[in-house]
């Protein structure tokens, strides 16, 4: 912080202007200087001297949040001398400020936690807090919350203690759970029916289940369990306490997950739970949805806890069929919001006995699948007074697309074909309301796809029916009508006789505007499916797609149409695919032209997008059969549609989201026609390499890699893609160069390494000759420690690419320069490369991006395992083997093994689990 350290009454003023300040610009300035002050040295002194002069809560409450967020994310800055002084200070500011504010006291809880884990010198802190303050009721609320955060804070990802100090911890806080326990069973001896030191004690106590240290024997026989479950059968328990007793309850049930090694701990909550049914009765006759979502959370979580057992041994001991009698006695809820908690144990349920596939198991549990689908149809109802479609991106609209996925994952217990022909039966028996007609159809229109549709008299039977339905009924079963005919494209692509009636049909969906985006998307549905049968009705969809934005339709599903038609265009005979694509194009060029003649009489430029997606969405599924020697169809009407979006480009080019739809479509063309795009490769490479100098849209990389990969292998084409790669690299590294230039750019960074790996696989020996090589290598490297995904993905794959082609296709006449250039490269930045990426793994990096990793130094030690071996030896050297708390982050046995278990792999996967474990001791 520049100018020194600020005095006390220029923080506190700030610390009022953030909160109280009417003009936000003052608040803005505010909150920089403060957090300026939060990052400095300052603020441990500072936040000290606030908590002590307690001179109001928002102060107060900023320098606990600082003090906090120092020892989270700062605890290095101070010197281990000085660890002791700041836990008494901090245990004494909370012991003053306890009555001031709860979330003063919470912030000053994490702080101490957060310094327990991280100070080795503090011995048994549990033991000490609890040594110190149990004897005195008024310090137990602060001394309960210490308690309460202190397992939280065990695996937080602000700390990076290590696997080491958080085994130690474990331990400890195992070793004094039972004195826990009983102080919190104390504790509500002492204080009675006090709700707010209950709810307290319930959240202590799910957080030391949550941790999973506490010993379930001990629990099993404890007063604690019987005080929890009367809360939660007594009807008159408050809001809050009764969400408290079932979250505590939830933890348990999820902490004896292995409930063979718990089985006393197992039976009690058991048979626990099983008393509560009456409880949520009365909530439902209470119309007290807040305790009917808690019963129903608690349910749902034994389901889950005794899955394997139910599944195991269904109806005997703890396999007691009566915990999915509770569920479907939830499902049974008119509110919604009910059901929904338990879809996860369903489909869990489903997915067990699937594997297990066992018919007399899957007869045992047919019944109350069966019972929870008709639930799930009844839920998915709309009101009786809704006018309208189905809304699908409303709460409701969103609950029927989990059922539909649901009721997918769990049809095949019942049986897909059964289900749809009872569901039909009862639409074509009874008169249903509209609303139970539109569930059903839209039930039926979930598993269509999963009944076998060959020769099948009910689905036939069905998609006549449907198509036969009057305008006169509800909209919204119209709407879920054309749906369940998209759904049946097999049926159609089996039945050609139906196809004329149901395009009939759906072109009268199509054209009215609630129902045209449904009857566009079962249109698009049919061409994927029944694309031979659809070649006869090509100047129909041409006709649509020519008139496009006379129909309502939303962009997706106007798309949609756009793919469906160019499906269908690629089954034409060759010799009329030029001409019709051509007019498929027709349209969308047109509008271009209008837009670049409109931009250069009235100098506005208008947005070309929706043209520039629906060309590309055309060539992108345009894939007609080629034979070897043939001039590709698509080749002409690409060249002729070329000055065009070159034009677009070039006057948009300032603007990245229109560039990168432009380079979106060509990628399409290019790919579309492969070699066939010859003749535009000169102007393309040209035009872009032109733009990137001025704006580097990263877009334009990724077109470079897609031409590379057309044209990397031709012969006459390397030196002009090498010359393309080095202009775009200049730039390229300029923009990286800068401060925090990868983290700014990490879309470059992705884009850069997808093309020098299409290089790398293409033409490996033109890159590994050329003088950029190394350029991108040390960009490569620097990129390594990168926390993105798609971007360190791309790094880690160009890395690995280029090492494995050292060792790949020895056949080759190549081979023998490609390993001797390998071979340079590794010993120009080898060792680097695996410092790097050793620091990265163990500092940088999420566990997901792990396998690359391991996939790297697996091809290095492929390509040279004496020479690896060495490298890995001093990279491990040079990590740190303390943290700034004292405690061991790594011992000198666990670096050996660790070198041995790499060094001795035998395939990559080795490689990669001896990773994850050595990197959680610097997590």
């Amino acid at each position: 912080m520049e100018g020194g350290k600020p005095n006390l009454a220029l923080v506190y003023q700030a610390v009022q202007a953030l909160y109280h300040d009417p003009n936000p610009s003052g608040k803005e300035q505010a909150s920089v200087w403060l957090g300026e002050l939060q990052r400095s040295m300052y603020a441990w002194e500072i936040s000290d001297q606030l908590l002590q002069l307690k001179q109001d809560v928002e102060s107060c409450y900023f320098a606990a949040q600082t003090m906090k967020m120092k020892i989270q994310t700062s605890f290095y800055e101070l010197p281990p001398d000085t660890h002791n002084s700041l836990r008494d200070s901090l245990l004494t500011h909370i012991q003053n400020l306890k009555d001031l504010s709860p979330i003063i006291v919470t912030q000053l809880a994490l702080a101490i936690a957060d310094l327990a884990l991280q100070m080795a010198s503090w011995k048994g802190c549990v033991h000490t807090l609890i040594e110190k303050y149990n004897n005195d009721i008024s310090s137990m609320p602060f001394l309960i919350e210490i308690l309460t955060v202190l397992p939280e804070e065990v695996h937080s990802r602000s700390l990076r203690i290590g696997a080491n100090r958080r085994t130690e911890i474990i331990e400890d806080l195992a070793f004094y759970s039972t004195t826990v326990v009983t102080l919190l069973t104390t504790c509500v001896e002492k204080t009675g029916n006090d709700e707010k030191m209950l709810i307290k004690v319930f959240r202590c106590l799910s957080s030391w289940f949550n941790l999973g240290v506490l010993d379930s024997n001990f629990i099993a026989s404890n007063q604690l369990l019987m005080v929890l479950f009367q809360v939660l059968q007594q009807d008159e328990t408050p809001t809050n306490l009764h969400e408290a007793a079932s979250d505590c309850v939830c933890s348990a049930l999820y902490a004896i997950e292995n409930v063979d090694n718990n089985v006393g701990l197992a039976l009690q909550l058991f048979q626990g739970v099983l008393t509560l049914e009456t409880a949520y009765h009365m909530a439902v006759a209470r119309e007290d949805l807040d305790k009917v979502l808690n019963y129903c959370r608690i349910f749902t979580e034994l389901c889950e806890t005794f899955l394997e057992t139910t599944v195991r041994s269904p109806g005997q001991g703890m396999g007691d069929l009566r915990i999915l009698e509770l569920l479907l006695i939830c499902a049974g809820h008119p509110q919604y919001e009910v059901v929904e908690i338990s879809f996860n144990f369903w489909y869990r349920l489903g997915e067990h006995l699937y594997k297990i596939n066992d018919a007399a198991l899957h007869s045992i549990f047919r019944p109350y699948i069966q019972r929870l689908l008709h639930c799930l149809a009844r839920h998915c109802q709309l009101d009786s007074d809704h006018e309208g479609i189905p809304e699908d991106t409303d709460d409701f609209g969103e609950f029927r697309i989990r059922v539909s996925d649901l009721v997918k994952d769990v049809i095949f217990l019942v049986g897909s074909m059964e289900c749809f022909t009872q569901l039909y039966s009862t639409l074509k028996e009874g008169n249903p309301p509209w609303e139970v007609t539109e569930a059903v159809l839209f039930i039926m229109a979930a598993i269509a796809k999963s009944v076998d549709p060959e020769n099948n008299p009910t689905l036939s039977e069905v998609l006549q029916q449907v198509v036969l339905l009057p305008e006169s009924v509800h909209i919204a079963v119209r709407y879920t009508s054309i749906e369940l005919v998209g759904e049946m494209s097999e049926v159609v692509d089996r039945n050609p006789r139906y196809l004329d009636p149901v395009l009939n049909y759906l072109m009268k969906g199509l054209r009215e505007k609630p129902l045209a985006s449904a009857a566009a998307k079962a249109i698009h549905n049919i061409c994927s499916v029944c694309r031979d049968h659809m070649a006869q009705h090509f100047q129909g969809l041409l006709d649509i797609a020519r008139s496009l934005d006379s129909f309502a339709l939303s962009s997706e599903a106007a798309i949609g149409l756009l793919k469906g038609t160019a499906l269908v265009l690629g089954r034409l005979p060759l010799e009329k695919i030029a001409e019709c694509l051509s007019d498929l194009c027709a349209v969308q060029v047109l509008a271009l032209k209008k837009l670049l003649a409109e931009q250069s009489t009235n100098g506005k430029l208008a947005d070309p997008t929706v043209w520039l997606d629906r060309l590309a969405v055309i060539f992108r599924h345009t894939n007609p059969i080629v034979e070897n020697g043939q001039t590709h169809p698509c080749q002409k009407v690409i060249q002729e549609i070329w000055p065009v979006l070159s034009q677009t480009l070039d006057t948009h080019q300032a603007d990245n989201r229109i560039v990168e739809r432009c380079c979106r479509c060509l990628r399409f063309a290019v790919r579309c026609v492969g070699k066939g795009s010859a003749s535009l490769l000169q102007p393309l490479v040209t035009q872009m390499v032109s733009v990137y100098q001025v704006y580097p849209h990263s877009c334009f990389l990724y077109l470079g890699s897609i031409l590379v990969d057309e044209y990397g292998m031709e012969e006459g084409c390397r030196q002009g893609l090498l010359d393309m790669l080095q202009a775009l690299c200049m730039p390229t590294f300029q923009l990286l160069e800068q401060p925090n230039g990868l983290r700014n750019h990490p879309d470059t960074v992705d884009d850069l390494f997808r093309l020098a790996t299409r290089f790398v696989q293409r033409s490996p020996v033109t890159l590994l000759s050329s003088s950029i090589i190394v350029h991108i290598i040390q960009c490569a490297i620097a990129a390594t420690s990168l926390d993105h995904r798609d971007a360190n993905c791309s790094v880690m794959k160009f890395v690995r690419d280029l090492i494995h082609t050292g060792v790949a296709n020895d056949h080759e006449e190549n081979f023998e320069v490609r390993k001797q250039l390998i071979g340079q490269a590794m010993d120009q930045h080898g060792q680097q490369l695996i410092t790097q990426l050793m620091n990265s793994c163990c500092f940088c990096l999420p566990p997901y991006t792990l396998p690359d990793v391991a996939e790297v130094l697996w091809e290095m030690m492929t390509f040279d395992r004496p020479t690896f071996c060495r490298w890995l030896e001093s990279a491990l050297k040079g990590l740190p083997k303390e943290t700034s708390g004292g405690t061991v982050t790594v011992t000198h046995k666990q670096l050996t093994d660790f070198h041995k278990q790499v060094t001795s792999a035998e395939e990559c996967k080795q490689v990669c689990w001896a990773i994850r474990e050595f990197t959680r001791l610097f997590r």
